[in-house]
């Protein structure tokens, strides 16, 4: 949620942002429901100082046995207004609030301005010191996967609809080998504490991080709208300490999850679906930062390395590109995105973004801070990135480790996982 204050203060500067971010939020109307709702408390606390002059001089006039019945009327008056404007006040107040959670992010002043994603800023590429494959002509992932019966779509649409996916064998094995590798190394190399938290979470935690109510089409709920499937493990993690005061020497607090997460893909017709690029459940490693206001940039920098660091330790070919204001998600001030090379698709797949929320999400879920100078209370700024996002990835190493005899070549950080080199 952004800062209200600072929104009143700033409208038109908001009002660029929101072009800049193709928004469509009604910045004037909510601003003229916000000034509505400001003018009708005030009124109210202002016949609220008047009822109780009034009633002070009923006091003072019945201990004189003077007459009371005007003021008694004046009194029944005052309190009928201040009831019925208590009211509409109240129902302003909710008005105002649910529309406040649809008001996307600031914009970080470093981010590109662009009307499309095809106006994402190039930042860098990373290609391996020798090619993992001796082919001139690369089979996409879905016939390598059909060689080795790693993954069956059909079935799984069978057990459970289209864009659902059931893995087996070396595709089920390198599925768990991914898993334990990634979390391996963000723990073991980048420090971070893992955690397993539930894949369903209530309406507060969804809203805390943003996805309720913007991205409510996208989500899976449970019939009575209690509960929701994560999207992401972002949503449970980033809101372990929503509604509670950190020490400042305790910051930052660094957590990585694998957790399956679990998407509607409303909107996502026409996008690369080919195989497993696209599905409505899949395994991500996330990783989470809860941060330092004053650090929260340096730490956006560190959280790309790490998710970098993977695919440089799979040996994978890869590109960061910079978000455009476009194609920034609603809570981001500031967004990279790491793409890897897939060659049977001859495309870039999104594999992880890496973004800053600043004190976005933290105001939605009142998680805070006590300053060690002052003992002044201050909003955290949160940060996350996949780490990976894991049937992309498993698709660039079908594609990349592929060989002319038709077996596959494993990742060398992965064989200790799998126990062999070669797959055939």
């Amino acid at each position: 949620m952004v800062n209200l204050k600072w929104l009143r203060a700033n409208p038109d500067e908001f009002q660029k942002i929101l072009d800049a971010r193709k928004s469509d939020f009604d910045l004037q109307s909510f601003l003229s429901l916000d000034r509505e709702r400001r003018d009708l408390l005030l009124s109210v606390e202002t016949l609220k100082s008047k009822k109780n002059l009034v009633s002070s001089q009923i006091g003072k006039d019945k201990s004189l046995k003077n007459n009371v019945d005007s003021l008694m009327s004046e009194m029944k008056d005052l309190a009928q207004k201040i009831k019925s404007m208590d009211q509409k006040a109240k129902e302003i107040d909710l008005k105002v609030k649910q529309l406040a959670y649809k008001i996307p992010n600031r914009l970080h002043p470093t981010v590109p301005f662009g009307m499309s994603e095809k106006e994402n800023v190039f930042v860098k590429d990373w290609y391996p010191s020798s090619e993992k494959s001796d082919l001139d002509l690369f089979k996409s992932h879905e016939e390598i996967g059909a060689r080795f019966d790693m993954f069956d779509l059909v079935r799984g649409a069978k057990l459970t609809g289209s864009g659902f996916v059931l893995y087996r064998s070396w595709g089920a094995r390198l599925i768990r080998a991914l898993i334990n590798f990634m979390l391996d190394l963000h723990i073991n190399k980048h420090g971070y504490e893992e955690v397993l938290p539930p894949v369903l979470v209530n309406t507060a935690t969804a809203t805390g991080t943003g996805q309720l109510p913007h991205m409510s089409e996208d989500m899976y709920g449970i019939d009575d709208g209690s509960l929701y499937l994560i999207p992401t493990a972002e949503v449970p993690v980033t809101n372990i300490y929503a509604k509670e005061i950190l020490e400042e020497k305790d910051l930052p607090k660094t957590f990585v999850a694998y957790t399956p997460c679990f998407r509607r893909e409303a909107g996502a017709y026409g996008k690369n679906s080919k195989g497993i690029t696209r599905l409505h459940q899949f395994d991500k490693v996330e990783m989470v930062r809860v941060v330092h206001p004053d650090t929260s940039y340096d730490h956006l920098e560190g959280l790309r390395e790490n998710a970098e660091k993977v695919l440089k330790e799979l040996e994978l070919p890869y590109r960061v590109v910079e978000l455009c204001s476009s194609d920034l998600s609603f809570g981001a001030t500031k967004c990279y995105d790491l793409e890897v090379w897939a060659p049977g698709l001859n495309d870039f797949l999104e594999v992880s973004s890496c973004s800053n929320f600043e004190d976005f999400q933290a105001r939605r879920m009142s998680l805070k801070f006590r300053s060690e100078k002052d003992a002044s209370l201050e909003l955290v700024h949160t940060l996350n990135g996949s780490g990976l996002a894991l049937p992309r990835t498993l698709i660039a190493i079908l594609e990349n480790y592929q060989n002319k005899d038709g077996s596959l070549t494993v990742p060398r950080v992965l064989q200790k996982y799998l126990g062999t080199d070669l797959i055939k």
